[in-house]
């Protein structure tokens, strides 16, 4: 595929046509138009949203309120550990979601996957919020509970492969960290979103919150799914697959492909994702129960930084993947996983002087580091593999490194705090480890930002 041939030559952002067809073929799928393209980019972003704050509103229940619902005890710090275990098992769930939507979105559609994954990440967030809890059901409230996060993180798991790719498979090459970065910018409004709700809900009584306010959230769910699901269904398919599609090139088992083709890929890909992921849960979750636990400040003071930080990510993710689109992923990927090393001690410096305004301005920070990461990560990911394998190999680079990397920070960092007695530089350090990690990934990967991602589906 040519990325020279444009539907419309007066418009530069236009995707490409493609130009390799064999004699006597019926022709390659329509191209999309500048606004289909745009109307793509928007549903994606709407979708990721939507599934992201159904994620985070568990990440901020579990900080904030289900060590005492769904695992009472004596031990503040077993109940605490016992709910960050059980946000962390949403995580390990991801990898699967990634090789089964993966496969199935490589094999059908990336469209009819990210229906599947909406509708899945919806009902079992409702279901969370109706749910009973322990001292209702005993044992069977975090069993249930426990098992509609797996869900969670089943669905979550296939999503953000396909979301990607949509965005990046339908834009042209000069924009894919753009478009990428745009679908990139769903989880800080997820975020935003979910932290802005429960910083209203959390300002209830306390006696009248843990009975029913923190059910808000979840219940609320409901509205959201119906406006993502209109929105998702009305989305065509990728281009690029379709092109796959129609030369019968289509991959009849893309997991084991991915691994016998692109192993290096995935393994860089799942190392620069250990600092991004890591540093975001320490930055988004920890810090929930750190500063409100060990500090005593005010549960909504500290969701306002986290809030406030989520609305910088929505300029500073594509502001950082525009960038990448510039002078490359590797450059601005590494300037992120370095900064967070850098920042790894000052950020509890500043949290730790309890003064409000300095927490907000710590958890921003942090959080504009992590962007230089996240924003590029989506067009980066997608062009280490080809079309007829890409939502598998970059589902499974990105979600396997999921449980190691952020599913586990939460509970790594209590563990390092109850270890130190609430000293907070073993954090610091196992962030600057991650950041190492990253770094490593990132300097031995190849650089994508010029590559024609179609080029390899003309065989």
């Amino acid at each position: 595929m040519t990325e020279s041939q444009r539907p419309d030559p007066d418009d530069p952002y236009a995707p490409p046509v493609d130009s390799t067809e064999p004699p006597g073929s019926a022709g390659p799928p329509e191209s999309p138009s500048a606004a289909d393209v745009r109307r793509v980019v928007l549903a994606s972003f709407v979708g990721t949203t939507i599934e992201w704050y159904d994620f985070f509103i568990y990440g901020t229940a579990a900080a904030l309120v289900f060590d005492k619902l769904f695992f009472p005890g004596n031990d503040a710090f077993v109940s605490q550990m016992a709910a960050y275990g059980s946000f962390a098992i949403g995580f390990f769930a991801r990898p699967l979601g990634g090789v089964v939507f993966g496969h199935f979105g490589d094999r059908i559609g990336r469209k009819a996957m990210l229906v599947t994954t909406l509708m899945m990440m919806g009902v079992a967030t409702c279901l969370i919020g109706i749910l009973p809890t322990y001292q209702t059901i005993g044992v069977a409230a975090p069993v249930l509970l426990v098992l509609l996060r797996l869900v969670q993180g089943f669905g979550v798991g296939g999503e953000w492969g396909g979301a990607v790719l949509m965005a990046v498979e339908h834009g042209h090459g000069g924009r894919r960290g753009l478009y990428g970065s745009c679908v990139q910018m769903g989880v800080p409004a997820g975020l935003l979103l979910a932290t802005g709700v429960f910083a209203v809900v959390s300002r209830m009584d306390e006696a009248a919150f843990l009975s029913w306010g923190w059910r808000l959230p979840f219940l609320f769910g409901v509205a959201l799914l119906a406006v993502g699901m209109f929105i998702r269904v009305q989305v065509m398919e990728s281009p690029l697959f379709a092109n796959v599609q129609h030369k019968k090139t289509v991959s009849p088992l893309p997991i084991l492909d991915v691994f016998r083709h692109y192993p290096k890929n995935v393994a860089l890909a799942m190392g620069a994702r250990f600092a991004e992921n890591a540093c975001f849960y320490i930055f988004s979750v920890f810090i929930l129960s750190f500063a409100t636990e060990q500090l005593e400040l005010q549960k909504s003071d500290v969701l306002i930084g986290v809030w406030i930080a989520a609305s910088v990510q929505l300029i500073a993710i594509p502001s950082f993947g525009l960038l990448s689109d510039k002078v490359g992923r590797r450059p601005v990927y590494l300037c992120g996983a370095i900064f967070i090393g850098l920042f790894a001690f000052p950020f509890f410096w500043l949290v730790e002087t309890q003064i409000v305004s300095l927490v907000w301005l710590a958890i921003v920070i942090g959080m504009i580091g992590h962007a230089a990461m996240y924003g590029p990560q989506a067009a980066f990911f997608s062009e280490l593999f080809g079309t007829n394998v890409r939502y598998s190999g970059a589902s499974i680079g990105y979600q396997l490194a999921s449980p190691l990397a952020g599913g586990l920070a939460p509970l790594i960092a209590t563990a390092l705090l109850n270890w130190s007695d609430n000293a907070t530089w073993p954090v610091s350090v196992y962030l600057m480890a991650t950041a190492a990690l990253t770094i490593l990934a990132i300097f031995l990967a190849a650089e994508t930002f010029e590559h024609d991602i179609g080029a390899s589906d003309a065989d």
